[in-house]
């Protein structure tokens, strides 16, 4: 099926590398000019991309700075003369339990997560609507259903995304502006490269499939809910691609496992 996106133009952050650059190559092969926003743009990625023809721009951002999220926008709408879709893909995990929790980490998370996706449709929505039209994507996580040890802000960070999801298409639909979100469980990237051995045996028992996913899988769904011609008639929604991670419930550790993990020391 013809997705009839060819000529249009994208902005992707965190779309260097991972589930964004995976997202990026199948956008690219559907024609779609690209503003990659990073911290550290990949030379080597985007000349891969700029292989399949298309025009493809490079943004060096920091996502958590508001300045730089408002100039990211703008000079993607520059560079392409208008901005059709946005695809929300930042992200990182600093992982605390509740009592080692320290501000710094909590505001880490909570502003790449969160804040700078928020900040970003704004610039997106303010541009999209006297167009009135695009699509925005927003990649969430499957901890939005299955709880973990110390993951408090990523958690929070990652359920805000889906209330995000729901409230900007909402607000966002009399425009004739479409808003989803793809929910991907355990992949193979950068922020996952820690996972391995033991753990990842173990995480991968809980999997219903039975293996981590590949980043490659995630194209596909990008491309049919930005797609008018595909899901013309989709929004508010989101699509989970784990391998059933969700569906496991949540690994329970020991009671002397729990006390060791929020072990603040004992008054004599």
């Amino acid at each position: 099926m013809d997705a009839q996106l060819r000529g249009k133009s994208a902005l992707i952050t965190g779309g260097a590398t991972g589930i964004g650059l995976a997202i990026a190559e199948a956008l690219a092969q559907e024609g779609v000019n690209l503003a990659i926003a990073s911290r550290d743009p990949d030379p080597q990625g985007i000349e891969q991309l700029r292989s399949t023809g298309v025009k493809v721009v490079p943004l060096r951002v920091d996502v958590t700075r508001e300045d730089q999220v408002v100039t990211m926008v703008a000079s993607a709408i520059d560079a392409f003369g208008r901005l059709d879709l946005y695809v929300n893909n930042a992200a990182g995990a600093w992982h605390q339990p509740i009592t080692k929790l320290d501000t710094a980490s909590w505001h880490k998370t909570i502003d790449t997560n969160l804040t700078s996706c928020v900040l970003a449709c704004r610039e997106v929505a303010r541009h999209m609507i006297p167009r009135k039209c695009g699509s925005i994507l927003i990649i969430g996580s499957t901890s939005m259903f299955t709880m973990a040890y110390e993951e408090l802000a990523y958690r929070v960070s990652k359920t805000g995304l889906r209330v995000v999801t729901e409230n900007l298409a909402l607000e966002l639909a009399p425009y004739g502006i479409r808003v989803n979100m793809i929910v991907p469980g355990h992949y193979v990237t950068k922020l996952t490269e820690h996972v391995t051995g033991d753990t990842l045996d173990k995480l991968i028992q809980q999997i219903p499939l039975r293996r981590v996913g590949q980043t490659k899988e995630i194209g596909p769904a990008a491309v049919l809910l930005l797609s008018d011609a595909l899901s013309g008639y989709t929004t508010g929604t989101y699509l989970i691609i784990d391998g059933g991670l969700h569906l496991f419930p949540l690994p329970m550790r020991s009671e002397q496992d729990i006390k060791n993990l929020n072990d603040v020391g004992h008054a004599e």
